[in-house]
């Protein structure tokens, strides 16, 4: 039985519900997408990253 482990938006404790326990608030997947060196949209999402950081 595999269990996913989230992490709360709001404050940031790990959980293994889809709900945080003690803020009640939506839980993510804490790690980042797989990296794929043929990414045909990589381009454009550091372009995005990089108008965001000015």
């Amino acid at each position: 039985m595999g269990l996913k482990i989230y992490r709360c938006k709001n404050c940031g404790r790990y959980t293994l519900e889809e709900k945080c326990p003690v803020c009640g608030s939506l839980t993510v997947d804490p790690r980042p997408a797989k990296f794929s060196p043929e990414d045909p949209y990589g381009k454009y999402r550091r372009l995005a990253i990089k108008e965001n950081d000015l």
